[in-house]
């Protein structure tokens, strides 16, 4: 190693340890070359290199100042499972990539990232997304996409626009992503539910819901359900996009892990829909770093400029160097790469669920992995309470969410568990999986039947 190469090291050693800690001062350069015996020259060719790695950065006639965030977190989570999260896996996020991304979208497009944009989103991106959308069987022109900060406004806006069929209700899922029914309480929308299992919905009573209720649009995650994690077949897609056109009744298409499908005949409803009443939501949260607040919306043509304009209402435009920078990334064939990968590692992580489940959980539990996605849904014997059962998992450094918070309150609540295996590696499943049987084994003998009460399904 050279003596440049040391002393950078050494430099970085103190960044990333907290001895110098973001935004504070660094040494001089006559005060490095003193403390490591080096030339100036030396001292600032390694000054040079971590600015140029984005660790520091130079400010005239005052020196040199930390940009690295210390490497101990905050809240320290050293030993604890968690198979309660949603957000990707820091260890497998393309933070390198997406830093050349973002410095050649700054080379590219320069004072037009730093200026007002128009709400739909940036052309060049639109045009980006009309091609990969392709890949997926969704085709759409650069005009029908929207650029959105991230998935959950989408489906906020949505919830509070009109639809050109006039109608007021929303039909969702049961259980369904919390997100949503959140912003649906918020909003005061009418929310109908109608159950779902690992063998999807009742078509007949789904058309019941059609037919006789003022559903505006259906709010439906077919793919890698949140938090069933399991999937419509092809047929029912194909009935669920026929009962929409037969009934006027929009559906709002939530693909939020398109990218983790293993099947390559796995086409959204979107694919199946000839009267053009779906609305299809493409995250790129669970691939890329959420924290950008990305998301695409291809609607029909019939509500493109309603979109446009509740959405202008609500935030002028998303983020236009996000928007550039994940440009680069669809382009350059980044975010393909990274996206196999990802798909490849939480492939192998639910593999590792299925088999410790088999291993460790006693039969009165019921569970159902699938072979893709992040999630499964884990229902409890009748005598063990949830909640219950999660704070004391969370003792032993264990942490999963009840699913009973994905449910309406005018809904008949299942007792059960979501498992998330985005922030755990095969080592944590196993031994996850262990204490969650440990624990349930100790809970049966102590505890009485759960009462999940009755609720009115229909208005």
């Amino acid at each position: 190693m050279s003596k440049y190469e040391f002393v950078k090291e050494q430099i970085k050693e103190r960044l990333q340890t907290g001895q110098i800690r973001p935004g504070g001062r660094l040494p001089s350069i006559r005060e490095i070359s003193r403390q490591f015996a080096c030339s100036r020259n030396t001292a600032i060719r390694a000054y040079a290199d971590l600015e140029r790695e984005h660790l520091i950065y130079a400010v005239p006639k005052s020196g040199y100042y930390a940009v690295l965030r210390s490497s101990q977190p905050d809240d320290d989570q050293t030993g604890w499972i968690d198979f309660a999260a949603a957000s990707p896996d820091p260890a497998v996020m393309p933070y390198k990539d997406f830093q050349h991304c973002l410095n050649r979208a700054i080379e590219l497009y320069q004072d037009q990232l730093f200026s007002y944009a128009d709400p739909q989103g940036f052309f060049s991106l639109r045009r980006a997304l009309e091609k990969h959308l392709a890949g997926a069987q969704v085709f759409a022109a650069p005009e029908q996409i929207s650029v959105v900060s991230g998935a959950q406004q989408a489906l906020y806006l949505l919830a509070s626009m009109p639809f050109p069929n006039g109608k007021s209700a929303v039909l969702v899922e049961q259980p369904t992503y919390h997100g949503m029914l959140h912003a649906l309480d918020l909003l005061g929308v009418t929310a109908i539910g109608i159950t779902r299992s690992a063998e999807g919905i009742d078509l007949d009573e789904l058309e019941r819901h059609f037919r006789n209720n003022h559903i505006k649009f259906f709010y439906t995650v077919p793919r890698y359900h949140n938090p069933l994690g399991t999937s419509y077949t092809q047929a029912q897609k194909k009935q669920i996009a026929r009962l929409a056109a037969k009934y006027d009744v929009y559906l709002v298409e939530d693909d939020y892990l398109a990218d983790m499908e293993t099947g390559r005949k796995a086409d959204p409803i979107f694919t199946y829909d000839d009267s053009a009443h779906t609305v299809y939501i493409k995250s790129f949260s669970k691939i890329m770093l959420p924290g950008l607040r990305l998301a695409a919306v291809v609607l029909p043509k019939a509500m493109v400029e309603a979109f446009r304009l509740w959405k202008a209402a609500c935030d002028s435009s998303t983020a236009i160097l996000s928007q550039a920078a994940l440009e680069i990334y669809l382009t350059c064939g980044m975010y393909e790469r990274h996206a196999a990968f990802v798909r490849e590692r939480y492939q192998a992580r639910m593999h590792a669920l299925r088999e410790a489940c088999g291993r460790y959980l006693p039969q009165e539990i019921r569970i159902d992995v699938p072979d893709g996605g992040i999630f499964t849904r884990l229902l409890l014997p009748g005598q063990i309470d949830s909640d219950e059962l999660a704070a004391s998992l969370r003792q032993q450094q264990v942490l999963v969410r009840p699913v009973h918070r994905c449910f309406l309150r005018t809904h008949p609540k299942e007792n059960g568990l979501r498992i998330s295996i985005i922030r755990t590696d095969e080592k944590q499943v196993e031994r996850g999986m262990q204490l969650l049987g440990e624990t349930v084994d100790r809970f049966r003998s102590q505890k009485r039947p759960v009462q999940t009460g009755r609720a009115v399904e229909w208005i």
